[in-house]
């Protein structure tokens, strides 16, 4: 059974060679589901993400979905070293990014930021490959309409998780199901965009030169409003982010009225992951649209 430090001189030596050598290593982040390492060494300073999770490729698609966004924004985006497995630990490897202040532009460069990734553009909705969102399972399997997608890959498999899981009882599955035909005309036409997916505050930080940096992705092609639905679903976001963005994309009208049945997806997500507290904000959207 390898210990800490050995895990931590194993995940160095795979990701960048046999000249790394640790120095130091300290917590400084521990979730229900991950934790984040800070490790020190003669190459630098880097961060260690490791979970237990009997998904082994979950950090590789982490991995995959922060080189997507590196390669479409020009927004910081954390190098990554290397991902695998060492012992029972999944890992990614990535740069560790010092933290700092907000620089008076910080908002602005997020909006335009964010907006630039909008514009890479795709065919259909979805993605190449399944990912996951947070320690969930996110199915990607392409469509050229939206409606379709949002409801086969995003709303129906956590919505039949959460009643298999006894979350919901089969009366609410069946009321949630009835707004689908509802949605027909709620969505503008949009092309399918590439998304950060998890677009909450805690998954945007300030580099040591105040920049906004997006960590944590979950992403796909998809309609570019669930991103900004998510953003505003938990706040922590200046109203200087929203004004930058829809100075090169502007959302269509009615955003406002639409922005809860975006919200459906990563609320059944909290849903899920958290248990019912999260229940009532779904039944509110569900019966506003019935």
């Amino acid at each position: 059974m390898l210990d800490l430090n050995e895990i931590y001189e194993q995940v160095l030596f795979d990701s960048l060679g046999p000249l790394a050598e640790l120095k130091s290593a300290s917590l400084i982040a521990a979730g229900s589901h991950n934790q984040g390492i800070r490790l020190d060494s003669n190459e630098g300073s880097f961060f260690l993400k490791l979970n237990f999770d009997h998904e082994k490729d979950i950090l590789y698609k982490e991995a995959e979905g922060l080189d997507l966004l590196r390669k479409s924004t020009f927004i910081k985006i954390p190098n990554v070293f290397g991902c695998g497995r060492v012992g029972d630990y999944n890992y990614l490897l990535s740069e560790f990014i010092p933290s700092g202040r907000y620089q008076l532009d910080y908002w602005e460069n997020l909006g335009l930021g964010l907006a630039h990734l909008h514009l890479t553009n795709q065919k259909e909705y979805g993605l190449e490959n399944d990912n996951y969102i947070a320690s969930l399972h996110q199915k990607n399997l392409t469509s050229d309409s939206w409606l379709d997608f949002f409801i086969e890959q995003r709303l129906e498999p956590l919505l039949g998780k959460a009643y298999f899981d006894r979350l919901i009882p089969l009366d609410f599955l069946k009321r949630f199901q009835e707004i689908y035909p509802k949605l027909e005309s709620v969505f503008p036409d949009e092309k399918p965009a590439l998304l950060h997916g998890d677009l909450w505050s805690g998954n945007v930080i300030a580099t040591s030169q105040g920049e906004p940096c997006l960590i944590d992705p979950a992403v796909y092609f998809g309609h570019r409003e669930m991103d900004i639905a998510f953003s505003r679903l938990f706040g922590g976001f200046d109203n200087r982010f929203y004004e930058s963005y829809e100075s090169i994309l502007p959302l269509e009208p009615g955003f406002e009225s639409r922005m809860g049945i975006y919200n459906l997806y990563p609320l059944l997500v909290h849903l899920n992951l958290f248990g019912v507290a999260y229940l009532p904000g779904i039944e509110k959207i569900v019966n506003r649209f019935r």
